[in-house]
């Protein structure tokens, strides 16, 4: 049962973050029941009792941390081991326990210290039941004798108080007092005598201050001896020595002297430890017999014991002998031979990530058994860690606490090294390595690997399939990394196409709920959403261009001709007295595919001879290549196939009847058509004109907003995709445009408006300044500038085509960079047109060139070999055709003239009626005759 508690409360609190500490103590007497109370610790801490228990109110560390346990329930200390004062503190004057007591949220540490007081439990002992004392009988009263010391492990009060000597006529008790001991002495009263009596018995009692004082006895025989009458001398009454712990065997501690007046044997002396030396020091230490060495014995050591306190005697060897004492006192001198000890109490292993400055992680509590410099401690971590130590008010205890933000995603785990090292020479260290786990927080957004996402998508795919896969990446963990997916629809309507997507949110897999048509969409986009499934949840988002691809999914379709009841039929009347190479018709077809998709090629598939009509694969015109005979029919019927170049090739065949006529039947019948066409050409005209300035004004918008555009656009020419336009490959569209410096400027969709074409010895050569360098030497033209992404992996475009001739493109340095197939069978005066491929540049808009008089076939003679003419020369990229001529003289042709194709076309059809009426008047002539 606790005899009295201290109430003493000390306010000295340190915060350290959300640390708070105080102390206070208690006393409670050893020997107390096993739960005995020792003091209401929450009370005497102002804590509140109900939260105790999930505030985890415990006790976390001590050197007798097994002695004391606190009741969670109610804040009581109580004794949870039988308590020894003795056991615990020896013989030290004052016995105190530390107990350390933490509770959280918040974070507090509390000191408590219990005294131990003594209780009188242990009676006084002698080390020997009989002693006995020689003296001689010529000893003088008053002589003193030491006797044996009684020994009682208690302390204070407790201790050994008095003596007491049983009743006698010659001897007296006497009590020395050393400080902290009583020396009991013998003193003669009276002399001896030893023939009246030889022995004297006598009983010493030793009692202790308690209640009631407990004691013991020690029987005393004194023999009286006869002569030698001088006893040995010490130098010194005391001896006093500094030794340093830890010092080597059979060191040599201090040699005591002592001297005898007497000769012979009674002046002989001889040193031995008084009776009463602890058992202990005798296994420490070592006294020669005859010199009065004091070695050590055993392994010395400051943190066991700091001083030694020896009796020596010393004796004659007289008859009786005599005997002196003196008292040797061994100061032990502390060696910095302990290394620190670290004791760590984690309050968590998991940090999270978002943890604050200042946030205490655990408890760490340094001890050094040494003393003075020795035993004082610095501790520090090593390495670059986010974290600090920040001591506390009581010495060598520290609080681990973040000095920086933590990021699981960089460091996810922590092995903190902790060193503490003293202040000795040479300084010892000890290390403590404490592992932290860095916990996950959602602090990363999803991120895709690339943005925008490109999609290239076939057309005509299946409904339901899926078209295309997006991933988000989250770098946490968890849920925090699980990452689904959606997309983000607009309003409900037409050209919201993620309405026709649908995207699965655990894999974002996205596939189509309809079929798309390159004819009807080209290129769309639509946006994906990932989020994460953290609380609260991050997301992110990608923009997904989807471009559709053709596929040759359209067959051909004949526009010319055509019948009234819509199928592909027509018939064309021609005189019988044509020549070769007359224009009989032109079928005109359309695919609405592009590329070699689109790219149509005509052939003859029946004819009733053919030797009579040739047909143009690339153009449709259909021309006599014989004059007619007399026994030539007078009706023919071609049937012509139209297919495109795609891998799968579809076609459309369009049937032509060709009618033969006498010259005045011929013209006729043109007058007839040419009367009951006045109104529809006159209709026709008005279209054209309606159509032709609605052209017109696009072009020069255009031409504007490309001349802003390169204004505007950076040194990177980089061609961007152009949206292609649907093309039949058959009307031709030219542009020709002459400068006054004879430099010819081609203006197309994809060529700037600088390119030039520079007559001369290399009149084929494009010319495109470098407005990077601002150097005037040409640039060359990258080799992939004439095909679409869709095209660039099929194979050479002449391969399909059979090629009679070529043009030839050359760069700035004169190399070869493609051969375009031309037009061989052109044989009118005008010369023959030619278009590329449609899909050979990166729509089916191109450049085309015409040849000019003279065809094909004959070159000009300035020429070198290998060279090609200008005619010649053919730039993918533009529907215009540009003429570049130059009469028989050389010089350049003066008129400058820009045409169309329907243009030319009812400029062609005005000169055959002209033609057929200057014969239907030659005819007229030739009847008046």
């Amino acid at each position: 049962m606790m005899s009295w508690s201290c109430a003493l409360l000390f306010s000295l609190l340190c915060c350290f973050g959300e640390l708070v500490s105080a102390q206070i103590k208690y006393s409670t007497p050893e020997e107390v029941k096993v739960g005995a109370i020792i003091g209401n610790v929450a009370k005497d801490l102002g804590l509140d009792v109900g939260t105790l228990a999930n505030r985890r109110f415990r006790i976390v560390s001590g050197a007798q941390d097994a002695l004391f346990e606190v009741n969670p329930n109610n804040g009581v200390l109580y004794v949870h081991k039988n308590l020894d004062r003795e056991q615990l503190c020896d013989r030290n004057g004052a016995c105190s326990i530390d107990v350390k007591i933490v509770v959280e949220n918040p974070l507090e540490i509390h000191y408590v210290t219990v005294e131990i007081t003594d209780a009188n439990d242990h009676a006084p002992t002698f080390v020997e039941k009989e002693k006995v004392i020689e003296i001689a009988e010529n000893t003088l009263p008053g002589a003193r004798f030491q006797l044996p010391g009684a020994r009682d492990p208690d302390v204070g009060i407790n201790s050994v108080q008095r003596y007491k000597l049983s009743q006698n006529e010659h001897f007296n008790l006497e009590i020395r007092d050393s400080g902290e001991d009583k020396i009991p002495l013998l003193v003669l009263q009276r002399p001896l005598d030893r023939e009246q009596k030889t022995n004297h018995s006598l009983i010493l009692t030793s009692m202790d201050g308690g209640t009631p004082p407990k004691s013991a006895n020690l029987n005393l025989t004194i023999k009286v001896l006869d002569i030698n009458d001088n006893r040995p001398g010490f130098s010194k009454d005391g001896y006093s020595v500094t030794l340093q712990e830890n010092v080597a065997l059979e060191t040599v501690v201090i040699k005591v002297h002592a001297t005898d007046l007497d000769e012979g044997t009674n002046g002989d002396v001889e040193y031995a430890f008084g009776g009463d030396t602890n058992s202990k020091v005798l296994e420490l230490f070592s006294l020669d017999r005859n010199t009065g060495e004091i070695r050590t014995t055993g392994q010395i050591d400051y943190e066991t014991a700091n001083v030694f306190k020896l009796d020596v005697q010393a004796s004659d060897r007289g008859q009786p002998p005599m005997t002196t004492d003196c008292r040797v006192i061994i100061k032990i001198q502390d060696v910095n031979d302990n290394k620190p000890e670290i004791e760590v109490t984690s309050i968590s292993s998991m940090v999270p990530e978002d943890s604050k400055h200042g946030t205490v992680i655990s408890l760490i509590s340094v001890t050094d058994i040494d003393s003075g410099l020795n035993g004082k401690v610095q501790c520090s971590l090593t390495g670059n860690v986010p974290f600090e130590l920040k001591p506390s008010f009581k010495e060598n205890m520290y609080s681990l606490v973040t000095k920086e933000k933590l990021d699981r995603e960089s460091v996810s785990h922590y092995d903190i090294s902790i060193t503490a090292t003293d202040y000795g020479e040479p300084p010892l260290s000890a290390f403590k390595t404490l592992s932290i786990q860095v916990s996950d927080v959602n602090d990363n957004t999803p991120e895709f690997s690339h943005s925008p996402l490109d999609l290239y998508l076939t057309e005509n795919n299946a409904p339901g399939a899926s078209i295309f896969s997006v991933r988000a990446f989250d770098k946490d963990l968890n849920d925090n990394a699980a990452v689904s997916y959606r997309m983000i629809r607009g309003e409900s309507g037409h050209n919201d196409m993620a309405s026709f997507l649908n995207i699965n949110s655990d894999n974002g897999q996205i596939s189509a709920l309809k079929s798309f048509d390159f004819e009807v969409l080209k290129k769309f986009q639509f946006q994906v959403v990932a989020t994460d499934s953290g609380a609260p949840s991050l997301s992110s988002n990608v923009t997904v261009n989807v471009f559709i691809l053709d596929q040759n999914d359209n067959a051909p379709v004949i526009l010319y001709p055509v019948s009234s009841n819509g199928s592909a039929e027509g018939v064309e009347e021609i005189p019988r007295n044509v020549n070769a190479g007359h224009l009989v018709t032109k079928v005109r077809a359309y695919d609405a595919d592009i590329g070699y998709n689109g790219w149509l090629l005509f052939s003859l598939q029946e004819v009733t001879d053919h030797s009579l009509f040739g047909l143009d694969r690339y153009t449709g015109q259909i021309r006599t290549l014989r004059s007619f005979t007399e026994t030539d029919e007078a009706e023919h019927k071609l049937l012509i196939l139209v297919k495109d170049n795609g891998n799968v090739s579809l076609s459309a065949t369009a049937t032509v009847i060709v009618k033969l006529v006498e010259p005045k039947e011929a013209f006729a019948a043109s007058d007839v058509k040419s009367a009951s066409k006045v109104d529809e050409e006159d209709n026709v005209t008005f279209y054209l004109m309606i159509t032709l300035g609605s052209v017109s004004v696009l072009f020069i918008i255009s031409i504007i907003v490309l001349i802003a555009m390169q204004c505007s656009k950076s040194t990177d020419y980089t061609s961007k995709y152009l949206q292609e336009t649907n093309y039949d490959g058959t009307l031709c569209h030219s542009i020709q445009y002459r400068s006054g410096d004879k430099r010819y400027m081609l203006v197309g969709p994809r060529m700037s408006i600088g390119s030039t074409i520079v007559p001369g010895s290399h009149a084929n050569t494009l010319v495109l300044p470098d407005r990077r360098r601002g150097s005037t030497e040409p640039k060359v033209p990258s080799a992939d500038w004439r095909y679409s992404a869709s095209l660039r992996a099929g194979g050479v475009m002449q391969s399909s085509v059979h090629m009679e001739e070529s043009s030839v493109m050359q760069g700035a340095q004169g190399v070869l960079v493609q051969n375009w197939p031309t037009a061989s069978s052109a044989a009118d005066a005008e010369g023959g047109e030619v278009s590329p491929p449609m899909g050979a540049g990166v729509d089916s808009n191109s450049w085309h060139f015409r040849y000019g008089p003279g065809g094909p076939g004959a070159p000009p003679q300035h020429l070198k070999p290998g060279e090609v003419p200008p005619e010649a020369f053919i730039i993918p990229g533009s529907p215009a055709i540009i003429s570049i001529r130059q009469n028989q003289g050389g010089e350049d042709d003066k008129s400058d003239f820009i045409t169309f194709g329907k243009k030319e076309e009812a400029k062609k059809k005005k000169k055959k009626k002209k033609e057929k009426k200057d014969k239907k008047d030659k005819g007229k002539d030739d009847g008046d005759e």
